[in-house]
């Protein structure tokens, strides 16, 4: 079966690679196609790749889903398809991890990001509906991750802002390496202020140590600036 390819052929010079299996692949179409992701994927510096879940569906109808045992509201997607799906990509290739994207999943933070960022090959399932059989996360998924404590429509949202996390980390991919490492929670602190040109608008001006040029004397601004809005706004990390 065609993988819908939205990025690069795999080539031996390419990144990390990402395949992310959704049952509504239509809605990733854009996300990976313009700004820093797509500079990765012209570069090579990463591959992502949208599998279409009905593809790999035996009925008739491509139908991916049932209504759960028990009964209860809101339908199910099946074993059978998602297992079909998840062998075909490991007969190709071997995964660092197989990724469940679910609100009960590890909170996403900066430090797994980092930590993922150096993988290989990733593989990320999409949930939809109510959810998928749990046989599937007992006997195939190696990770669930969760971006925020909340319920949406489907993982693909949640996929492309994982997705979007690792792939800014891998070196080359943004035009200066150290801006990766100077974001927020990359030491456990908020970024600090920033600002640009004019100096003074309407009578708002730049701190005059940023124009000093002077800088040790920048750096110690930003630091402090950084420890005083975690203190104000994210005490729970210097904790």
């Amino acid at each position: 079966m065609e993988a819908e390819k939205i990025t690069i052929e795999d080539t031996p010079n390419s990144g990390l690679r990402i395949d992310i299996i959704s049952c509504v692949p239509r809605l990733l179409d854009s996300f990976f196609d313009h700004s820093i992701l797509k500079r990765a994927k012209d570069a090579g510096h990463a591959e992502v790749v949208i599998h279409d879940l009905r593809d790999y569906s035996i009925q008739k109808q491509k139908q991916i889903d049932d209504y759960a045992f028990g009964g209860g509201a809101g339908m199910v997607l099946g074993i059978e398809t998602i297992a079909r799906c998840i062998r075909n990509l490991q007969s190709i290739r071997v995964y660092d991890d197989i990724i469940y994207m679910t609100p009960d999943g590890e909170r996403f933070q900066q430090k797994m990001a980092n930590r993922l960022s150096m993988s290989k090959n990733l593989m990320i399932l999409c949930g939809h509906y109510k959810g998928i059989d749990e046989r599937v996360r007992e006997h195939f998924i190696t990770k669930e991750i969760s971006i925020g404590d909340y319920v949406l429509s489907g993982g693909e949202l949640p996929a492309a802002v994982v997705s979007d996390a690792l792939i800014r980390l891998i070196p080359g991919v943004l035009n200066d390496e150290t801006s990766a490492l100077t974001d927020s929670f990359q030491d456990n602190l908020l970024a600090p202020p920033v600002y640009t040109r004019p100096a003074d608008f309407e009578g708002w001006k730049v701190p005059e140590v940023l124009l000093s040029g002077h800088e040790k004397k920048i750096n110690d601004w930003r630091m402090e600036q950084s420890i005083k809005r975690t203190q104000e706004r994210r005490p729970d990390l210097l904790q």
